[in-house]
């Protein structure tokens, strides 16, 4: 595995040093879409309503409230607090059973990094000695979030968690109604529980749809009923897809954290409120990397302008006479064009 972010934990007057990685990933079979009549591969544009394609440095962020638009550019984003530093701090520490599994969210394995790893195994065999969980606060694209340090197989895991209100409340009122349950019928529900009863093991079950479907691409690939990759592919720029930057931030899940940075022995709300203010002093620095994503997109659009400059030399081959040294340019073209 890769790390995807150094950082460290800020456990009291204990720093520990960490590597973050992604400890989930899915097994899906990656599809694209294809145009049914000549199989060529289907892109989005970003057009706004008015018909005019936009780039993506010229995109800004709004909120409808059903009858008027607030347009948030990147300065008033500055003004939002915004953490810089690299650490996770530890708020508190609370039971394992009080934090409802409903509320955990993506998983992230935190490896020792440091010549010592002594005060990470601190802190690990702490958790486990006392049967407890650490709320944490870190930054996850450019928003606070929530999470949980635990323990699992020997390694610190940190899993982001919902905030309270983001958990919807089951009210049904089929639920209200009264239920007779006979002793007979739990004790047969009871019977057949127990006859199912076993150790969870994940690797006893597969995702047979996922299989399948392999094994279908596999078999049309083995029967010759496939297409050309680059038959697909028509005159078209370098992708700049929205999707591009998300993953750049899915990966840089824990880019920031809460400032651990705090005096005397206030509390974890009081450590909050002193970290959003320090960090309005470091959002500058922040912002002008939020905007290299922006920078990025237009600088895509030199090589889709350069695209038909190519083509002069295209029509000299014919009298140099040296088609093997002008080959490599059309599979550039084509790989440009992807």
């Amino acid at each position: 595995m890769r790390s995807i972010w150094k950082g460290s934990i800020a456990f009291g007057l204990v720093n520990v040093p960490i590597k973050v990685y992604a400890a989930t990933e899915t097994h899906d079979v990656s599809l694209h879409q294809v145009h049914d009549e000549d199989k060529g591969r289907i892109r989005y544009k970003r057009v706004c309503e008015f018909g005019h394609e936009v780039e993506y440095a010229d995109i800004q962020r709004a909120y409808d409230d059903g009858d008027k638009t607030v347009v948030l550019t990147a300065d008033d984003f500055k003004q939002l607090p915004e953490e810089q530093s690299h650490e996770i701090e530890v708020l508190e520490f609370v039971p394992v059973d009080q934090v409802d599994p409903m509320m955990f969210e993506k998983s992230y394995y935190l490896e020792p990094d440091s010549r010592s790893p002594k005060a990470y195994v601190l802190l690990r065999e702490t958790l486990t000695k006392t049967d407890r969980l650490a709320i944490v606060q870190f930054t996850l694209r450019q928003k606070t979030r929530l999470g949980v340090l635990r323990v699992h197989d020997d390694v610190i895991l940190l899993q982001g968690l919902l905030w309270g209100d983001e958990v919807r409340a089951a009210d049904f009122t089929a639920l209200d109604a009264a239920v007779k349950v006979s002793a007979n019928e739990l004790k047969m529900s009871s019977s057949l529980v127990d006859s199912m009863s076993t150790d969870f093991d994940p690797d006893r079950y597969t995702d047979a749809y996922q299989v399948e479907l392999q094994q279908l691409i596999d078999a049309k690939l083995e029967s010759g009923d496939d297409i050309d990759t680059e038959q697909t592919f028509g005159e078209r720029a370098d992708d700049d897809d929205d999707e591009g930057g998300d993953v750049i931030d899915l990966m840089a899940a824990l880019r920031a954290s809460v400032d651990k940075k705090r005096s005397g022995s206030g509390g974890a709300g009081s450590r909050s409120r002193r970290g959003s203010r320090s960090t309005k002093q470091e959002s500058t620095a922040d912002a002008s990397q939020k905007r290299t994503p922006a920078t990025k997109a237009p600088a895509k659009k030199a090589p889709a302008e350069k695209a038909p400059a190519k083509k002069t030399p295209t029509k000299k081959a014919p009298a140099k006479k040296t088609p093997a040294k002008k080959a490599p340019a059309k599979p550039a073209a084509g790989k440009q064009a992807s």
